[in-house]
């Protein structure tokens, strides 16, 4: 329908819910998150200053289409949630990471914000380190969708005070290698940030890291 194809341009794992139904926007794209996937793709580094002005780029774009479409903010509150808001891009916060496949086929549960739980799979873990510390984040992808990309979320110590208490995601494409660039300055609010209209999958805790990520999107705290 109209409707599908509108809310599936939205962040990946969210699921639009109206006149009970559940629609799945699972596929959508959101527009900043373009740029993790063309990094991904990359040969030769960029400069810094190059690549603090395609984040700052693709937030502006996303900030435009968000102002122009119906979904996922709602009219009435795109005066009080637009422009969005983010940390300064910080280049340190965008790291090399390795992907290690998961020997756990099964699948389990995973909640989501409306008390939902829709079937998940781990795919297998980003080994990385920031800040000189290691770490590692599970990446998931939810039973019955494609296998072309993984679902990040995470939550930090920023979700306590500046961004989503729920926990922000990332969606990275597949890569033949197994090396992925995990780029947090592109790390995104789920869509239920913006309207309860939404169901959003909740961070599970092995994805509750320890340490602060001050990149990304944050919320606005009245």
């Amino acid at each position: 329908s109209g409707e599908a194809s509108r809310t599936r341009r939205w962040s990946e794992g969210d699921i639009r819910l109206q006149t009970g139904k559940i629609v799945d926007v699972r596929r959508g794209i959101v527009l900043g998150i373009l740029v993790l996937a063309a990094s991904a793709c990359r040969v030769e580094p960029l400069r810094e200053e190059d690549y603090i002005a395609r984040i700052l780029a693709a937030r502006a774009e996303k900030d435009a289409a968000f102002q122009s479409q119906p979904e996922p903010v709602p009219e009435k509150r795109k005066a009080e949630l637009l422009p969005l808001l983010y940390y300064d891009v910080d280049p340190s916060f965008n790291v090399p990471a390795a992907f290690k496949p998961s020997k756990d086929t099964a699948t389990f549960d995973m909640v989501y914000s409306d008390g939902a739980l829709r079937k998940v799979r781990r795919l297998g873990t980003l080994e990385f380190s920031l800040k000189g510390q290691p770490l590692k984040l599970m990446a998931y992808m939810e039973v019955g969708s494609s296998n072309d990309r993984l679902f990040v979320p995470f939550k930090d110590l920023t979700s306590e005070t500046d961004t989503y208490p729920a926990g922000r995601y990332m969606d990275l494409d597949r890569t033949p290698t197994g090396l992925y660039e995990l780029d947090f300055n592109v790390a995104y609010n789920p869509s239920c940030y913006f309207s309860p209209l939404f169901s959003c999958p909740v961070t599970p805790k092995e994805n509750h890291l320890t340490v602060e990520i001050p990149a990304g999107e944050k919320i606005k705290v009245k």
